[in-house]
């Protein structure tokens, strides 16, 4: 029977595929697992029985991914589930940093007193004017599943698009529009655009990427989109860029005290991913994931550890997190040797600092074997699933 705690409150749908081996709540406690949305766990003590989390949605900010790392819990995130969502929601902040239809309706609102209202508006409306998007030039920074499918509509909305991702997947490569123009660095897409939309995850590499320099290279009355994380761009400098006359809209999902109420600034309240459909997607494939990771130790979609799929044939899997160093594999084969255990089949996958190792067999592997291989250096923990 396998225990998952719930962070957040998980679409049924998603909860539905947990079938009579599973219990769920919130009020789990020695959990194997936990499911959430934006729950924080950094300040959560996890439980020793604690194998997995998945998050239903893309980032994982507020997780403690690298302390979970180094304790072997494998986080998942579900890439892709919420990303039609949020290309909706970019494309809407597309026409709202042209025309300015946010301004234009809080106006509107002023005129409720006025008897001849059609009149008033008709003669205010001049003040609203702003260009098409057709035929002007959007720059995308991040090609993951939402920046692709951003390009991909842009391109039928008649802009000329550019894209730009040093490290774009295979299935993104292949999904993306013929049409949108390869950027060969990010100061092309600053040069050259009249919009640009980031959609790159925050890191230590791309925290603040949006700056002072970045916006020396932008073009005068550049229109800035940020629906992948906030951090991404410096608020100091981004204030700066809109009094200077270089930035003329900044449109963000995420809200900021500094922003609230300035001008040439609109924010919403973290929209994103906020629609059923999207909430259903996200719930349906963390759930799916924990279970194939519970009942078969199989990974797809880990931020932590890598990508590990192999089919079971044989009466007993060990699962094996591990630290990213030699011999460890030459350690574990030679304790089956050792024992006269057969190895019927193996996969090991490294990601950065750490490494995941299958080993399936049809002898029974007894604790004392277990126990050594947890002992050796350099292992993490071990799973036995029978």
């Amino acid at each position: 029977m396998y225990k998952v705690k719930l962070m957040n409150k998980i679409a049924d749908v998603g909860l539905k595929q947990l079938d009579d081996q599973y219990h769920y709540g919130e009020d789990e406690n020695q959990e194997d697992a936990i499911l959430l949305r934006s729950a924080s766990l950094h300040e959560y003590d996890f439980p020793a029985s604690l194998k997995a989390i998945a998050r239903a949605g893309a980032g994982v900010n507020n997780i403690p991914v690298e302390k979970c790392s180094e304790k072997g819990i494998v986080v998942f995130n579900t890439p892709g589930a919420n990303a039609n969502a949020v290309k909706e929601l970019v494309l809407c902040a597309l026409f709202l940093s042209s025309r300015k239809i946010v301004e234009s309706i809080r106006w509107v609102d002023t005129l409720k007193d006025d008897e001849n209202v059609a009149k008033t508006a008709e003669k205010g409306k001049s003040q609203f004017v702003g260009p098409e998007i057709e035929g002007k030039k959007l720059g995308i920074i991040g090609l993951g599943a939402i920046g692709v499918n951003v390009a991909n509509a842009a391109v039928k909305l008649g802009m000329d698009v550019y894209g730009y991702d040093p490290f774009i997947g295979v299935n993104a490569a292949w999904a993306l529009s013929k049409h949108v123009h390869q950027a060969k660095n990010v100061e092309d897409i600053y040069k050259e655009c009249d919009y640009i939309t980031i959609h790159v995850p925050s890191n230590k590499d791309t925290k603040g990427m949006i700056n002072k320099d970045a916006f020396a290279l932008m073009k005068d009355g550049v229109r800035l989109l940020n629906f992948a994380r906030g951090d991404l761009v410096n608020s100091d400098d981004l204030l700066a860029a809109i009094d200077e006359g270089k930035v003329e809209r900044y449109i963000t999902d995420f809200a900021q005290v500094e922003y609230i109420g300035k001008e040439h600034i609109v924010v919403l309240p973290h929209l994103g991913a906020s629609t059923p459909e999207s909430e259903d997607n996200c719930a349906k494939m963390a759930v799916k994931e924990l279970k194939d990771f519970l009942e078969n130790g199989n990974i797809t979609n880990s931020v932590n550890f890598p990508a590990v799929n192999q089919p079971r044939e044989s009466k007993v899997r060990l699962c094996i997190t591990n630290r990213n160093v030699p011999n460890i594999l030459a350690l574990i084969s030679k304790l089956f040797a050792d024992h006269s255990l057969n190895i019927e089949n193996m996969v090991n996958r490294s990601k950065g600092d750490y490494a995941y190792t299958l080993i399936d067999t049809n002898d029974d592997v007894r604790q004392d074997i277990i126990e050594r291989i947890e002992a050796a250096k350099g292992i993490i923990n071990v799973r036995v699933i029978k």
